[in-house]
């Protein structure tokens, strides 16, 4: 295929991926709205009113920084694994590999598709935010970058998952049981300063710690961590998480018997 045709079937990939969460809105786009309606009021209005300040700012808008990345990282990630899993499931996946489209084209369709959802929730519960705190973002290009890069990130694991899922269970357990743990943990709702120095160390393990805190650098202008160093881990893992996929996918693991 010539280089114009590649880009083609890239476009119709994530035009299809696109469609497919837009068609079903109220599964993929409402649902975090209220989620995330629910921990503004409950966590901003309601605890957020005892706590008072934490990091020089208002609790509500202290936690809505994260609670936006969080949405971000969920979405991204749960469109991937969704989407592939089942183009695996219904074999269409094999008649994709057998056509003259590359790999890179096919893993940068879906990606692109999941980023694409997990930034238009991002943008929404932005939106919903607004209702309750203003926010004043800070360093625009940084903000930008480090949600381009944590959609990507999340949507490559996505679909790693999905590579190795054998069936429809498979693909809830990294996000039931080491997603939501580790995002709960990254320091959405709190500082790290108010752990002990133990905790903080064990705390700073977790890479989610550095997405949120690069976000919340980029829009309030604190951060927890050293913000370039955060930039650089988010984007070496998602150059390793792109090569690993690229691998999987023209190895055929997981699909290829």
């Amino acid at each position: 295929m010539t280089l114009h045709q590649q880009w083609v079937a890239f476009l119709t990939i994530v035009t299809k991926e696109v469609r497919r969460f837009l068609r079903i809105w109220p599964q993929t786009l409402l649902p975090p709205a209220i989620t995330m309606t629910l921990y503004f009021v409950i966590f901003g209005n309601l605890v957020g009113s005892r706590i008072g300040e934490m990091g020089g700012f208002d609790y509500m808008q202290y936690i809505v920084p994260g609670l936006i990345m969080m949405s971000v990282i969920q979405n991204s990630y749960g469109n991937v694994v969704s989407s592939f899993f089942s183009t695996k499931f219904q074999h269409s996946i094999e008649e994709m590999l057998v056509s003259p489209m590359s790999p890179f084209v096919i893993l940068s369709g879906f990606v692109v598709g999941g980023m694409v959802r997990g930034i238009m929730v991002g943008g929404i519960v932005t939106t919903v935010s607004l209702f309750f705190t203003d926010l004043d973002v800070q360093h625009a290009w940084i903000t930008l970058l480090v949600v381009a890069m944590t959609s990507a990130l999340f949507a490559l694991g996505g679909f790693i998952n999905a590579i190795f899922a054998n069936n429809f269970d498979d693909i809830s357990i990294i996000p039931n049981f080491i997603l939501t743990p580790l995002t709960y943990l990254g320091g959405v709702f709190y500082s790290l300063d108010l752990l002990s120095e133990f905790w903080r160390t064990v705390t700073l393990v977790n890479p989610i710690v550095y997405m949120v805190n690069a976000f919340r650098y980029g829009v309030l202008g604190v951060s927890d961590v050293n913000v370039y160093a955060s930039l650089a881990a988010i984007f070496a893992f998602t150059v390793v998480f792109f090569l690993l996929a690229l691998w999987l996918l023209r190895r055929g693991t997981g699909i290829r018997g």
